[in-house]
């Protein structure tokens, strides 16, 4: 099956990423143990993945100890994977300087965290996992070029930014000749696409800006598995989501969805390969990031790569009208 995986530079950067990745967020160290957490990880190498996905913030730091350990237990060259985490609302309680912040303290001492949870010598690809009103915009630049420089990252980015603070962040880096953002992680599925096709529209071709989008599937809702209510095992159903269970029985979503149905049944696919599929049709995207918390639900998810040669023009529009 690896074969069948496509790859895409990220933004203008020549780091290739495989068009569907895996990642972390919910799963590991709340849902999966090492062990589900391990075949997880192999079943998407084994398809082709090379980038997975993780943040300081997922578990308390837990996601980054439990991926660190078992990218350890698989033996993987270093060369054939590409990891990333993300920096911002820190670790250390409510610590002064150390929380809900990108300042030059917090990043410094972030990065070496990470590094030791993860067991890694350098990370891929790091972000800024939010925007922080609170520090000057060059302290925080500076800062993710020095991480690069010193060789503990070789990449930069933003998650959630807008485009004028993903904008201002390059001018900055551009002026100082320092290492410039190369990618945002913004949220994009059929139900959510105002920023990717239009506030960052002219970004793309303006700074060469590369996406590792999340939430495909809009965390479950796009599988048509909520059409009855919120299923035991899912997402929606952990403590701490009840606002995700409100959001998943939503009616007018909902609808939207269940119009999707016939189209997937037509193409011979899941609900869930065809919005995955959906969210990699679109050429800005650099990866689509998707979660599982099974092998078997990786393997499903994989298989969208398929699905995306069936997406013509044609079915493109049927699928916008569906959900307009």
């Amino acid at each position: 099956m690896a074969s069948k995986m496509q790859y895409r530079r990220l933004g203008r950067s020549g780091l290739q990423v495989s068009v569907l990745s895996f990642g972390s967020w919910v799963t590991f160290d709340n849902q999966l143990g090492d062990a589900m957490a391990l075949e997880c990880m192999q079943a998407a190498y084994d398809a082709g993945c090379n980038f997975f996905d993780n943040a300081e913030a997922y578990a308390g730091g837990g996601s980054e100890g439990q991926m660190g350990r078992v990218i350890r237990e698989l033996g993987w060259k270093r060369e054939s994977y590409v990891v990333s985490t993300k920096f911002f609302w820190g670790l250390n309680g409510n610590m002064r300087n150390m929380r809900n912040t990108l300042n030059r303290k917090y990043l410094a001492q972030a990065i070496d965290g990470s590094l030791q949870r993860m067991q890694l010598d350098f990370i891929d690809l790091v972000y800024c996992h939010r925007a922080d009103p609170n520090t000057p915009l060059e302290e925080t630049v500076w800062a993710m070029s020095d991480m690069i420089s010193q060789g503990k990252a070789l990449y930069w980015g933003t998650s959630e930014w807008t485009a004028d603070e993903i904008r201002a962040a390059w001018d900055i880096a551009d002026r100082h000749h320092l290492h410039k953002p190369v990618v945002e992680q913004p949220q994009y599925n059929l139900l959510s696409r105002t920023k990717v096709e239009h506030e960052f529209a002219r970004l793309y071709d303006d700074i060469g800006l590369g996406t590792t989008i999340w939430s495909p599937l809009a965390s479950g809702l796009l599988t048509g598995k909520y059409k009855d209510g919120v299923p035991e095992d899912s997402r929606g159903a952990l403590p701490g989501y009840e606002w995700l269970a409100e959001r998943m029985t939503d009616a007018e979503s909902l609808g939207k969805v269940e119009r999707l149905r016939p189209i997937a049944a037509e193409l011979g696919c899941s609900m869930a390969q065809l919005a995955i599929a959906w969210c990699a049709a679109n050429p800005r995207v650099s990866t689509v990031i998707t979660g599982a918390s099974r092998a078997s639900q990786v393997v499903e998810n994989f298989e969208a790569i398929d699905v995306l040669a069936k997406l013509t023009p044609e079915v493109l529009e049927r699928i916008d009208h569906a959900v307009a």
